[in-house]
């Protein structure tokens, strides 16, 4: 089967998206349920609709976009991504899986091809942390990770909680109802950028994602005693960016020495009270990112890290506080998934190669409700979440193409 993709509509159609943004070009931010975050989820809808699709939202804004197949009662074949966008990020981090998996629906339907079980696209919701602390709430809340709570749980920097968002944006009902049931897709496939520099460095387009590294999450407050700056002596100090610091280099160490170069560690977030430079900082807020593609010495490194917080808190004389935000499973492909997408590849003659996502996404979650597997095209450097991030059209074509095939193949009722 001959997979055309219309190269210009696609690469058109992610610039046109970037467009609905809050921040100037090339830099693209559109948080989940702002003005600009609907403007683009109205502009997608439409493109849908103009294939011919048929369109349904769940009460927090999941879009599902379904080509109906010639059994429409067997499970559903389901790609997808998220449109959402970090605060000065780039145009290409799910979006390329979005309209990328409209674009292969429909070069799918250009070539005369008939799906028997129907071909489902998702628009995720909120798989960026930005708004509410917590990334994937969409595919979460389809797998069944997070409940109904989440609508009074879930509240962003400025105190309004998800369902007063989501409702305000015209998404209602409880939120049970997006809960969906592990015979619902028979597979699903995410194409994403790989935001790494190995396939652009080993001149490959195609990385088959084998399994998904586990990220988890935390809040570490440490509360110590401010001070003038050329007041207070040295040994009567309580510095709370002093026990940060030492704690920041603790977390690098424990997750440099696990043995495995898959253990990685970042601490993101560091906010100091009051902030002035002759002011001894009494209160420091760290945010802290664990990830392994093995849960159980991701685990390990958690473990240290709250010791390390005790510990570091008693010798200094300090009060603590720790909020887990989320401690999620590694997700595993499907071996028979990604046998066909190595079969695509050959099929489009473009070389591949196995590869793990060291980024969560939304396939982390769809894991746990159906077979999974992901699609990483090269991005230039390995740079994401930045203005400058880049995907070349011919890398974006061949990742529609193989995702097509794989599609097609998928969508066989056998």
């Amino acid at each position: 089967m001959t997979i055309a993709v219309d190269a210009e509509r696609l690469a058109l159609e992610i610039e046109e998206l970037a467009a609905f943004s809050d921040a100037e070009p090339p830099a693209v931010t559109r948080v989940v349920f702002s003005d600009q975050d609907l403007r683009a989820r109205a502009w997608l809808k439409a493109r849908c609709a103009q294939a011919g699709l048929t369109i349904r939202e769940d009460a927090v804004g999941n879009t599902f976009v379904r080509w109906k197949g010639l059994q429409p009662d067997l499970p559903a074949v389901a790609t997808g991504s998220h449109i959402d966008a970090i605060p000065h990020a780039g145009k290409f981090d799910g979006v390329v899986g979005v309209l990328g998996g409209l674009e292969a629906i429909r070069a799918l339907q250009q070539s005369d091809f008939r799906p028997e079980r129907s071909i489902e696209l998702i628009q995720f919701t909120a798989e960026e942390p930005t708004r509410f602390g917590v990334g994937c709430i969409g595919s979460r809340l389809l797998c069944g990770v997070l409940g109904p709570e989440a609508d009074e749980k879930l509240s962003g920097d400025d105190g309004e909680t998800l369902r007063t968002v989501r409702t305000r944006a015209g998404f209602s009902g409880g939120l049970a109802s997006v809960r969906l049931s592990r015979s619902h897709y028979a597979a699903f496939v995410e194409l994403h950028i790989e935001q790494g520099p190995i396939l652009e460095r080993e001149g490959i387009p195609i990385g088959i994602v084998t399994n998904i590294a586990a990220p988890a999450s935390l809040f570490v407050i440490f509360e110590g005693q401010g001070g003038h700056a050329g007041g207070v002596l040295m040994p009567d100090r309580h510095d709370a960016l002093c026990a940060a610091a030492e704690l920041i280099t603790r977390i690098e160490s424990l997750a440099k020495n696990t043995g495995s170069t898959d253990t990685v560690a970042t601490v993101g977030i560091c906010e100091v009270h009051p902030g002035a430079i002759n002011s001894i900082p009494s209160r420091v807020r760290l945010g802290v990112d664990l990830r392994d593609t093995d849960g159980e010495r991701r685990d390990e490194v958690l473990r240290g890290t709250m010791a390390a917080v005790r510990e570091i808190a008693q010798m200094r004389k300090l009060q603590i506080e720790t909020r887990m935000l989320n401690a999620d499973e590694p997700a595993i492909s499907a071996p028979e998934i990604v046998a066909i997408i190595e079969r695509a590849c050959e099929q489009e003659s473009l070389k591949s190669r196995r590869i793990v996502a060291r980024a969560y996404h939304d396939s982390s979650f769809m894991a746990q409700i159906a077979p999974m597997a992901m699609i990483f095209i090269p991005c230039r450097g390995g740079v994401s979440h930045r203005p400058d991030e880049y995907a070349a059209p011919e890398d974006i074509v061949a990742g529609v193409r193989v995702l097509a095939h794989t599609l097609a193949d998928l969508s066989r009722a056998h």
